[in-house]
Parts: C-alpha cells; structure tokens; sequence
C-alpha cells in the first residue's frame, strides 16, 4: 500500500535523529512532490541523471544522501538547479535528503554500512555526546600489511583507491569518516589508531599521515557512501512493504 508522504517523512526524520543534528543543508523533505508515495528511488546524489532515471521508473519520491540547497550555494535558481527542480516538480517527484543523519546513523549511517561491508568490528563515534560527530572507530580481526589492506579496500568497493600513505605499522585498530572526511586525520591520529579511511584527500593530508606515523587511505567520495542511502531504502522497503530501488548513478570522485 502507498504511504502518505508526510508519514514517511515522520518516520525518517524521527528514525534518523535530523532535528538534533547541524547540517550544512535541509534534511529531510527538500521538493515536496505527490501526497502518496508507493515507488521510490534511491541513490547518492540528486543529479540530474538520478532525477531522469526516477522519472523513468515512475518514481513517486527519491531518497538520497546528497541533495539541495547546501549553505553558501548560490541563491538563484538558474542552469543546472531550475532543470532538476523543472524535472522533479513537472512530475510531482518528491525529494528526501539527509546529509549527515545518513552518515552517522548506527544502523543505516554511510560510516556504520562501509564497516559491515569491510567487515570491521564497528565502535562508533568518538564523541557519543555529538550526534553530528561523523569520526568513528573499529577495528580487524587480525592485523593486516598495508598492501593487505589497500587490495581489501578495492577489492570490496570495486574501485582503485584515490591515494594512500603507508606506515611502517601493521594495521588493526581503524578510524574513518566516509566521503569528504580527509579533514579529520589529525583528530584520528590522536586516537593512536594505525589507519584512517576516508573518501578524499587534500594536499595537507599526506604530510599529516606521513609526520604522525598513520597510514592513510582515500577510497573515493561516491565509493564510501554508497551504501547508506541502499541500506535506508531497504529498510523501509521491509517496513510499508514500499517499492524501493537503488540505483547507482557512478562517479570517479
């Protein structure tokens, strides 16, 4: 059976604790579409391809990570935003976004679905107090080389790695912040982890692994986080027996 738009919004806004945490953008319903929802597409990033794709399954709504109207943007809505909107408003197509509840999140969280799939023991954030914090820490079974680890990391996410720092340390004990989380190294080193994970880098990054002894791996923006938004759509697939496809709109960053 469809649900009503404003009742799925409820339920993820409460499931995914948005009113508590500071964004950078909206997060929850961001173009409100039809009332009933029944077909929904999920993805990464509100492209334009991703809106197109939904308008070719009959979407009723889209759920994704990356959506709109990040702080500092500018205002207009010209070029490339009035197409996206023109497209999902033409169609009655809504848009849910969450940014950083879909990074953090327990669960469903980017951070907690790159450790099931990499198998890593998952503790969490290093700061529970913050439920913004998207630093989180695990570790391996067993310790690995930092060859053994890099062939893992592309291996399981089919995808060279962007860049990586050796260490003359075997690697256990991991700290990561998916996509552009390069920003934490120092706070993750001060953690006395042996790796930190994330999707990007900046140049400072390298001098800051290489100095503090941390080997460092960036594994790609769009590769570490494309699994929160599938796990989310899954879940509520399972929940009002909604009709939820994931589709993986690729990008190399």
């Amino acid at each position: 059976m469809p649900i009503n738009r404003n009742e799925l919004q409820n339920y993820l806004n409460k499931l995914l604790n948005s009113s508590q945490i500071q964004d950078y953008c909206p997060n929850g319903l961001q173009v409100e579409g039809q009332t009933e929802i029944q077909k929904i597409v999920s993805g990464v990033t509100a492209c334009q391809a991703l809106v197109d794709r939904a308008v070719d399954e009959n979407a009723d709504a889209i759920l994704v990570h990356h959506g709109y109207f990040w702080k500092g943007e500018p205002a207009e809505v010209i070029g490339m935003k009035k197409r996206r909107l023109q497209q999902l408003l033409k169609h009655d197509i809504n848009l849910f976004a969450y940014h950083l509840p879909l990074d953090v999140h327990p669960e469903f969280g980017n951070n907690a679905q790159l450790a099931k799939l990499m198998e890593w023991q998952f503790d969490g954030a290093v700061d529970p107090a913050d439920p913004a914090c998207p630093l989180v820490t695990g570790s391996l079974a067993e310790p690995v080389s930092c060859d053994e680890f890099a062939t893992l990391l592309e291996q399981r996410l089919q995808r060279q790695l962007v860049c990586r720092v050796d260490s003359l340390n075997t690697i256990k004990r991991v700290a990561w912040c998916t996509g552009g989380g390069q920003g934490f190294i120092d706070r993750a080193a001060q953690l006395g982890v042996d790796a930190f994970i994330t999707g990007e880098v900046s140049e400072p990054t390298i001098h800051s692994a290489r100095e503090q002894g941390v080997a460092f791996f960036a594994a790609g923006h769009h590769a570490t986080e494309r699994y929160g938004a599938k796990a989310l759509g899954e879940h509520i697939a399972s929940q009002f027996k909604l009709d939820v496809q994931f589709i993986d709109i690729d990008s190399p960053a």
